[in-house]
């Protein structure tokens, strides 16, 4: 008897040995695995570092602790998860109120975007384009540092005011206006185009190489003291360097709501995915509706409108109540056509960025007003003789009111 259990508990003792080696030795594989992965991400970093700092211009780097150690504390203007960093509002030490934008430590994809940013900022200079002050890649920070513009973006300055209350004549008496307190009329929000338009009509066609955005949507237009629109984050941007492809095989990147349909079918990028983000904006720019907004798309909101009622009347409904306070709005039709015209589902169907900005200034004028007046003094870069674009056609203005079937559908 006493030797049958002394069987089963040397039985018993062999098991727990080969259980707790088998434990060690999954352990041991598991640190292995993880100090490789370590070792490799590690090693990735130092070469993406290595690249970023041998391709980075000259002439603006800052030191880290210059930045961090700002005399003005540090105030969180935009925070961003998705692309792993905090803008915050600062001080230079003579005073000088700039925006800086800190990456996340230990984002490899925030290098990427870090070195883009600063490759792309350093080559174009334009007035209706946010201008890059220094930058660091220092102790493991990746820092750029923004001319500070006051007025925030165009999504802080659009109503959340209930858009019912459009036909209310009451609301003429109102102050509607976003959370940053900006009043924007029609004329201003025409403005606020055109520069948008003009901005991103330098990146399309007069850059080297020529440039698409990728990123266009109201919280990437900023507004200054006078309310001039310049577009910013350019960390997801592509040179188009191919003009004879005249696109980009490249993954989809972008915001969803602004993103071109055809971009995100068929990865390829052209300049035709700005102008359909453009398209979404300026829908937005006129309704102050976010581009799916309660499960809906603004596109095929504004889209079936205008089906049901050719003269505009059934899109009183979606129209900003602060844009709608007079009873006319001078080219409200034109700036109608122009947006569901760069938001066709064919690329081919919509208008140059080019187009674009010359039919803003063309609405410009039916309303009264000289599009050439804010910035004459400023527009060599853009009111120079323009190099021909390589794709560039007649494009009627004409909208057709074709069916669209856009991802999300209305609840």
């Amino acid at each position: 008897m006493s030797l049958l259990m002394g069987a089963e508990s040397g039985s018993k003792s062999k098991k727990t040995g080969l259980i707790a080696g088998v434990a060690v030795g999954v352990l041991l594989l598991a640190s292995v695995l993880a100090g490789l992965i370590i070792f490799a991400r590690r090693r990735r970093r130092r070469k993406v570092k290595k690249a970023t700092e041998q391709s980075l211009p000259s002439g603006k780097e800052m030191a880290a602790s210059a930045l961090i150690s700002l005399s003005e504390p540090w105030q969180v203007l935009k925070s961003s998860t998705t692309r792993c960093l905090q803008v915050y509002r600062g001080a230079l030490d003579d005073g000088q109120l700039i925006a800086v934008k800190r990456a996340q430590q230990g984002s490899l994809q925030g290098d990427h975007e870090f070195k883009t940013e600063i490759e792309m900022l350093s080559r174009v200079h334009h007035r209706n384009l946010v201008g890059l002050v220094g930058f660091c890649f220092d102790h493991n920070e990746q820092i750029l540092v923004y001319e500070y513009i006051p007025n925030g973006s165009l999504r802080d300055s659009l109503s959340d005011a209930d858009r019912s209350l459009c036909s209310d004549l009451r609301l003429a008496t109102a102050n509607v206006s976003g959370k940053s307190g900006v009043h924007l009329d029609w004329k201003k929000r025409l403005r606020i185009a055109l520069d948008a338009a003009r901005g991103l009509t330098y990146l399309h066609e007069l850059a080297n190489p020529r440039i698409i955005h990728r990123d266009v949507k109201s919280n990437n237009i900023l507004l200054d003291h006078h309310l001039n629109a310049k577009v910013s984050d350019f960390g997801l941007c592509k040179p188009l360097t191919d003009d004879l492809k005249g696109y980009i095989t490249t993954q989809v990147k972008g915001t969803m709501g602004y993103l071109d349909p055809e971009y995100y079918m068929t990865q390829h990028l052209t300049e035709k995915s700005d102008v359909y983000s453009f398209g979404v904006l300026l829908l937005e720019l006129v309704t102050a509706r976010k581009p799916i907004e309660r499960g809906r798309f603004i596109v095929r909101e504004v889209r079936n409108a205008i089906n049901k009622s050719p003269d505009l009347h059934d899109l009183r409904e979606l129209l900003d109540p602060a844009v709608c306070m007079n009873s006319t709005l001078p080219g409200l039709d034109r700036f109608m056509e122009l947006a569901m015209k760069c938001v066709e589902e064919s690329s081919a169907d919509r208008p140059w960025m080019s187009e674009v900005a010359k039919e803003i200034e063309n609405i410009m004028v039916l309303a009264g007003m000289n599009p050439y007046i804010a910035s004459e003094s400023n527009s060599a870069s853009f009111g120079g003789e323009r190099r021909s674009h390589p794709h560039q056609s007649d494009v009627s203005f004409d909208y057709s009111g074709g069916p669209y079937s856009p991802k999300v559908e209305p609840k």
